[in-house]
């Protein structure tokens, strides 16, 4: 059975090889009606059983079976393009045409993903494509097929070597190493990088230094000045150990997709990036997530292990379909975070009427602390409110679609009133504009 399997089942044929057959049936049917046309058909027909037989003696007895095997991080990262590499060693002594195809997860959904390359005499490749995962969780790759065709063209030969492989998908920690340099005292654009003044200055001592031209006089220290006998003058740093909690809604509204990725994922991304530049400010951070009922609790902390303790926390949040209770967050935080800390709430509000439903909650957070409320532009809106339209069905879609956009805006207006920070943000930008808030707040030393 396994000799059957191995010189018939892995066995082909090509659309050349149909091609070629079906010209000799011309030729036979064609002889029907004109006789002396039968000789040409049976010479091409044998013509064609003999290379029929050239080609799988080259590829079923002098063919070896090529290697190959599938290289790639032991994690991928969300959202993001992913390389992924595959190595062939082609081993038989002739010119083949290889047709490669990877089995990737079913989460891409990529039923007629091929790729065709020829390869010389014993020649080795390395083929790299990228995956964009945009959800987490578990992928699980499976083999790689390899179809093998000389240059005869007639017959094909598989090859199935084994390659399982499951790599989990993580928050976007491409988007964490990319902002990494935001922990410097700038705030970064779409456009580059622009200084950022600071509002006055940090009053927690560092040292007494010489002073040299361009500080600030008023730092000078008369005592220290009078035992040296040169200017010596004050230094301060920015006030470090401050904590910041990012707080993400897994409610239903966290599920509307946007480029393919929820809300909810977009929040994680921005939470990752937001947590490795609060560490790098070296304050403390922590993570808490809640929908319906309480999720997961990660107490601010700045050892370098919370890095990883936010990744792996981050890595198993989803969404559900009920509404989110702001009365029990609201008791949650009252009894879970003593100090006075920037909290940073990721979530949404698709109307001024859900946000009155919250706002007592939200007003109460804010007295006990520093509350930046994150919430999303819908930019499928934004896109139907700058149509041009044609008829009353287009004029109607486009005004309710200003009319939402509007209530969006009034939401932020509403926020202020009562002494709520916010962020209205595209989708794509939410992690940009967290970050910059967050200095912008560090800088104003607001926290």
């Amino acid at each position: 059975m396994t000799a059957v399997k191995k010189y018939i089942g892995n066995l082909f044929l090509t659309t050349r090889f149909y091609l070629l057959l079906g010209s000799c049936i011309v030729f036979f049917i064609v002889s029907f009606f004109y006789p002396p046309l039968s000789v040409l058909a049976r010479v091409w027909l044998w013509v064609l059983i003999l290379l029929v037989l050239i080609d799988y003696f080259f590829l079923f007895v002098l063919g070896k079976a090529p290697v190959a095997k599938r290289i790639m991080a032991d994690r991928l990262s969300n959202g993001d393009e992913n390389k992924v590499e595959i190595r062939v060693q082609h081993m038989m002594p002739f010119t083949v045409l290889m047709e490669i195809i990877d089995e990737l997860p079913v989460q891409f959904q990529k039923r007629d993903w091929i790729l065709t390359h020829r390869f010389k005499a014993n020649e080795q490749k390395s083929i790299v494509y990228n995956v964009r995962p945009v959800e987490r969780g578990e992928y699980h790759f499976g083999r790689l097929i390899l179809y093998i065709r000389s240059r005869l063209g007639l017959l094909k030969r598989r090859y199935d070597i084994e390659a399982e492989q499951m790599v989990p998908v993580y928050p976007s920690f491409m988007q964490m190493r990319k902002y990494e340099l935001l922990s410097q005292t700038t705030i970064q654009t779409e456009h580059g990088n622009k200084r950022m003044r600071k509002i006055g200055h940090s009053m927690e001592f560092e040292q007494i230094k010489e002073y040299v031209r361009g500080d600030d006089i008023r730092t000078i220290n008369w005592k220290a000045t009078a035992r040296k006998g040169s200017l010596m003058v004050n230094n301060y740093t920015d006030e470090k150990s401050q904590q910041v909690y990012c707080i993400i809604d897994k409610g239903r509204l966290m599920k509307m997709p946007f480029n393919g990725l929820t809300l909810l994922d977009y929040a994680v991304n921005s939470t990752l990036v937001l947590a490795n530049v609060c560490l790098q400010k070296q304050d403390r951070v922590g993570v808490m997530t809640f929908a319906n009922k309480m999720g997961s609790l990660l107490a601010a902390d700045r050892k370098p292990i919370q890095r990883e303790n936010v990744l792996q926390l981050l890595y198993n949040q989803q969404t559900g379909f009920l509404e989110s209770d702001y009365e029990m967050l609201y008791m949650q935080i009252r009894s879970r975070i003593k100090h006075r800390s920037l909290l940073v709430l990721y979530t949404n509000f698709e109307s001024l009427s859900g946000l009155h439903r919250q706002l007592n909650y939200l007003r109460s957070i804010a007295k006990h602390h520093l509350l930046m409320v994150v919430f999303f532009e819908n930019t499928e809106l934004h896109q139907l409110s700058h149509l041009d339209t044609r008829n009353i069905e287009e004029i109607y879609i486009k005004t309710i679609a200003e009319k939402f956009e509007f209530e969006k805006r009034l939401i932020v207006k509403e926020l202020k009133k009562h002494g709520i920070l916010s962020i209205l943000t595209p989708p794509e930008l939410l992690t940009i504009n967290a970050v910059n808030k967050y200095l912008e707040l560090k800088a104003r030393q607001a926290i």
